[in-house]
């Protein structure tokens, strides 16, 4: 899946290429996406053009003067920027088409992800209106994170990827940052230290901003905006890497499941916390 690296990486990918740029037309193959593409989208966005492209949590908001078309990517979907007379593959579900001969052209093999219409204020839709803090704002802190901490006995691994906590932590990187921090990841989120509060946050921080500069995390399903895959994965510490020694302190690296989800450690450089 897609975490807030690799959107974040598709928005700059694409924002010079449809920002200010007239819409001549939009083009839908296949409306049946996580929910239907709204069919006012078609009559909408000609002759209008995306004012900004901004982000918030793993959505992207690419706003009009009459409205905001909101993305989603889904398990498999992908934002590429291709000629319009480009040959159209089987899971090219939806083309933008602009004045200038480009394409905004979204591909989705599995169909999960979404492309919705927005009149109002888009922060206050109910798919974001809840969203907790974004990762590299100031508003997520170690004082924040350890405030929202108290009375909850979650491992740390499930309560940073809670996108109510804090948006786009996703499996990933809640991995490499724990490792980074040397917290175990099936601690109590009540047990969390001032301390180990301000160096997640920093290890948190710091993760993001590698992957993004890298390029998003290379999955088998993502692509960057100009077709190239991401490279962050060669940097991974842990993750995927499940019996293999650990590049710090050569213990080998252990699996396990964490709400169903592979999380991998290290027990030398991520310790047994006490009960």
């Amino acid at each position: 899946m897609p975490e807030l690296a690799e959107v974040e990486t598709t928005r700059r990918g694409i924002i010079a290429h449809v920002s200010g740029h007239p819409i001549e037309k939009m083009i839908v193959r296949q409306r049946q996406l996580r929910w239907p593409v709204p069919s006012q989208l078609i009559e909408m966005l000609p002759n209008k053009q995306f004012i900004t492209v901004t982000r918030r949590g793993k959505y992207l908001l690419f706003s009009t003067d009459v409205g905001t078309m909101m993305v989603h990517l889904g398990m498999s979907g992908c934002l590429r920027i291709v000629r319009a007379d480009a040959l159209v593959k089987k899971h090219d579900h939806v083309d933008i088409v602009f004045k200038n001969g480009q394409c905004l052209r979204y591909t989705d093999p599995r169909r999960f992800g979404s492309i919705l219409w927005i009149d109002g204020d888009p922060l206050q839709h109910k798919l974001l209106a809840l969203l907790g803090p974004e990762p590299l704002s100031s508003a997520f802190s170690a004082r924040y994170l350890l405030q929202r901490c108290k009375k909850h006995r979650v491992p740390m691994k499930s309560f940073i990827m809670n996108s109510t906590v804090v948006v786009g932590v996703g499996n990933i990187y809640a991995t490499e940052s724990l490792f980074r921090a040397g917290i175990h990841p099936l601690l109590p989120a009540d047990k969390l230290l001032p301390e180990q509060s301000k160096k997640l946050v920093i290890t948190i921080k710091s993760v993001l901003r590698d992957a993004i500069k890298q390029g998003g995390t290379t999955l088998r399903d993502f692509l960057k905006s100009d077709g190239k895959p991401g490279y962050f994965k060669q940097h991974l510490q842990v993750y995927g890497r499940a019996g293999e020694p650990c590049l710090v302190c050569h213990s080998g690296l252990f699996l396990i499941k964490i709400n169903q989800r592979s999380t991998v450690f290290c027990p030398g450089c991520q310790p047994k916390y006490s009960d």
